[in-house]
């Protein structure tokens, strides 16, 4: 009889324990109460499973900062470029 409501009142009380920890600057990471939130979402919407899987899958991917122009001769505070020749190999 007290099932679902228990765990929504259990829920509320991590969740604000939670918020104050991380207030103080004690904790960091992902909270015990977003993810037991996602998982019981999960648990009646069939998508919310594969939206969770697609964040785990995409944050065990390596992020290259090589990618696209180099960073030399941008200077965004000044708003110039500087170009600069190639030189002959």
């Amino acid at each position: 009889m007290w099932g679902l409501p228990g765990m929504t009142l259990l829920l509320v009380a991590v969740g604000s324990y939670e918020l104050v920890q991380k207030r103080r600057g004690k904790r960091s990471g992902t909270p015990l109460a977003g993810a037991y939130a996602d998982e019981v979402t999960a648990l009646f919407h069939g998508t919310k499973r594969i939206e969770l899987e697609h964040r785990d899958s995409t944050s065990m991917m390596r992020d290259e900062e090589a990618n696209g122009a180099p960073a030399h001769g941008v200077d965004l505070d000044r708003r110039k470029i500087i170009l600069r020749p190639e030189k002959p190999r």
